[in-house]
């Protein structure tokens, strides 16, 4: 998928989504032991959740939303065939049944998936769950006017490129079938193990054909989940839940749905979040925030006070922000001069820029530290904490450049300390230590993006970060380095440009395969190989740092999201 700000345009956190805030240089507070958090009695169902973010939640349409495996408010309202885990840590990166009596039935080559839905699955209405609303839903998503979600199932399911939805196209798609209301089964243009992952997706949400409204459904989407929306204000500026008494906990073994109440209220400014957070008054006791990091100053303020040092929530999602190279812009076609770069940079100084050790770790590979990606440690170009000049100015004399370069650094002006100057900034200091001059290019967010993702105006070095639509190195690694994923007339996101057979190949080998701890091994020792060509410099791996409620009990934070996961809070 795609740049962690479009992620941040549709879901609210984590990425799923997902703009990074600064943390403060000194250790932050321990982690949360998760469940139990918040309070030492056990949880009981009741009161009101009210939650408290910056970004609406806009397009409050399963078609339009792109996120996966849950955790967030969408979560609340809408079931997927899968979600993941909601356990803390490694163990919350595990797809598990939801609407599906399991994760899936491959054939023998992974080409056709078929799932059984549970029996006594109801809408809020009260009228029974089907496999054809699964596909109906599937279906509306490919429609122009709900455009949106993630790309997966046009580019996956055979037919998929050319279907424009059921508006245009009353015949649906042939490649998936129901043959009875429990059953559906999906037909793929080639293998793809990880199918299990995209069933999480919101688009797989069942709709009630004789209820869906077009653009307008948003307004209020039918409920398959815990709770249903009573009102949705400006676009999901104020959304305001209550339980759907038709959900049964029965079929459902991953949502708590403690509260009887959501009340979402966003537009607000992120210092506010924390300040209301921090003071706990009120309702805001009972209150959380899907999208709102803790600041610098804030994280400083926090680990002075153990009261709110126990009320941060702390988690890592599969992200990695790092310097890209186009190698068809001179000096970087040389793999010598991106070495060189590599050895230079002073990986402590960028984490304090990007607000310190507690909200940063670095980085030496693109895969993110977690055994669910199949991180492989590797680091073909030691620099240490702090650089290594001296072999820099070596591999530039071998490159033909005794006397160093200069060269220009394009950035974000964005304050995300990601992309942004913060960054930019200290590299340029490092590098200097090298000879080598960096000129920098900061551009607005918009123009940034533009900028970077078009083939013919893709700068030579940039800053750039990626995030995983589910917890697995395919959707890290493929966008980033399958040749035939480089896109001239669109957003290209294959920033090296490269095409490698052997790359292409592996990542055609690894998508066949259904055993995800064999296929994670395998991204492993992908990443390690493309790691040696240089094409980009991993610099760091960002950590949350979230506050919440006094009253909020039950935190659990899983390594798909790296949040707070709104399913399982209670506030009583």
């Amino acid at each position: 998928m795609r740049q962690p700000s479009v992620i941040a345009r549709r879901v609210a956190a984590a990425s799923v989504t997902l703009v990074v805030a600064a943390g403060a240089a000194a250790c932050g507070p321990k982690d949360n032991d998760a469940k139990g958090a918040g309070g030492d009695s056990k949880p009981q169902k009741g009161g009101t959740l009210t939650v408290l973010n910056a970004n609406p939640q806009e397009d409050f349409d399963p078609a339009r939303l792109y996120t996966s495996g849950g955790g967030n408010v969408p979560s609340l309202v809408f079931r997927t065939l899968t979600t993941r885990n909601r356990e803390s840590g490694a163990a919350g990166a595990k797809v598990v049944p939801d609407l599906a009596t399991d994760t899936g039935r491959p054939s023998e080559n992974a080409t056709v998936w078929t799932y059984t839905l549970k029996k006594g699955l109801k809408y809020e209405d009260g009228t029974p769950i089907t496999s054809a609303d699964i596909k109906y839903g599937i279906e509306r998503s490919f429609a122009a006017e709900l455009s949106g979600g993630a790309p997966y199932l046009r580019d996956w399911l055979i037919g998929g490129a050319d279907y424009q939805g059921p508006y245009k196209d009353k015949k649906g798609l042939a490649s998936i079938e129901t043959p009875d209301d429990l059953t559906i089964v999906f037909h793929l243009n080639k293998p793809e193990g990880e199918f299990p992952y995209l069933a999480t997706q919101t688009q797989f949400t069942p709709v009630p054909k004789a209820k869906d409204k077009g653009t307008k459904y948003e307004e209020h989407p039918i409920s398959s989940g815990p709770y249903k929306v009573v009102k949705n204000e400006n676009d999901g500026e104020r959304l305001t839940l209550e339980r759907n008494t038709y959900w049964s906990a029965a079929t459902d073994a991953e949502r708590k749905a403690y509260p009887d109440k959501i009340d979402v209220r966003s537009g607000l400014d992120s210092s506010v979040i924390n300040q209301r957070l921090s003071a706990s008054q009120g309702a805001d006791a009972a209150a959380v925030t899907t999208d709102t990091n803790l600041g610098p100053a804030e994280l400083a303020k926090v680990t002075s006070d153990k009261s709110l040092a126990a009320r941060v929530g702390t988690g890592h999602f599969g992200y990695t922000n790092y310097i890209a190279f186009n190698p068809k812009v001179k000096p970087f076609d040389d793999p010598k001069v991106r070495q060189a770069i590599a050895y230079a940079v002073d990986r402590s100084s960028v984490i304090n820029a990007a607000g310190g050790s507690s909200l940063a770790e670095a980085a030496t590979t693109y895969l993110p530290n977690q055994k669910s990606f199949g991180y492989t440690p590797y680091d073909h170009f030691p620099a240490g904490a702090s650089g290594n000049p001296a072999k820099a100015k070596e591999l530039l004399k071998e490159a033909g450049h005794p006397n160093g370069i200069t060269v220009t650094l394009t950035h974000s002006n964005d304050k995300n300390f990601e992309t942004s100057p913060e960054i930019a900034t200290a590299l340029q200091d490092a590098l200097k230590k090298a000879g080598i001059t960096v000129k920098l290019q900061g551009l607005e967010d918009n123009d940034y993006r533009d900028k970077i993702h078009g083939v013919k105006t893709e700068p030579g070095f940039f800053l750039a970060h990626w995030g995983a639509d589910w917890p697995s190195g395919g959707p890290f690694l493929a966008p980033i380095f399958d040749g035939r994923q480089i896109v001239k007339d669109g957003a290209n996101f294959n920033t090296g440009f490269l095409d490698d057979k052997s790359v292409n190949g592996e990542i055609d080998a690894i998508n066949k395969l259904t055993n995800l701890d064999e296929a994670a091994k395998r991204w492993g020792a992908l990443d390690k190989k493309i790691g040696e060509q240089a094409l980009t410099v991993p610099l760091f791996h960002p950590v949350y740092k979230r506050l919440y409620g006094s009253a909020v009990k039950n935190i659990v934070i899983s390594d798909w999201t790296g949040v707070l996961d709104i399913s399982q809070v209670a506030v009583k």
